[in-house]
């Protein structure tokens, strides 16, 4: 059943075509804050069940991110037809790390393919407690 807001017309989707999107996806924006205020990075990720799985070198993200509140978006859009849509998965951002072998080994054997160049030896989890998402158009 299609849940839309009468006021906006924006369709709300539910959990399972959240997940289905961050499936199909493979690019989307990080949300951590620092100790100047938000920051956001794009990384490429593989979803593993519920998880958001990527790699990193160091830095905000290693440094600012584990073990504490973060935000994942992903979305697509229309600008012709105006049309769109935008998911939202916010929980706990982690670091892998190898005192969880079996964690490690399952990351690892994710295909997570880093589009940017480096060495990218660090694995993170969004592990999420809510995922929302909607549609206009």
């Amino acid at each position: 059943m299609r849940m839309v807001d009468p006021r906006s017309g924006i369709e709300v989707l539910d959990e399972d075509a959240c997940l289905a999107r961050l499936a199909g996806a493979q690019i989307g924006r990080l949300a951590v804050v620092d100790g100047t205020g938000p920051m956001i990075f794009p990384v490429n990720y593989v979803l593993d069940g519920r998880t958001i799985v990527f790699r990193t070198a160091g830095g905000t993200k290693l440094e600012q991110g584990p073990r504490a509140g973060a935000c994942f978006e992903i979305d697509a859009f229309d600008d012709a037809s105006r049309t769109g849509w935008s998911v939202v998965a916010a929980g706990r951002l982690d670091e892998i790390t190898q005192y969880e072998s079996h964690a490690m080994d399952a990351a690892q054997a994710l295909p997570v393919d880093p589009w940017a160049g480096g060495d990218k030896p660090h694995w993170m989890r969004l592990t999420p407690t809510r995922i929302t998402g909607r549609r206009v158009g």
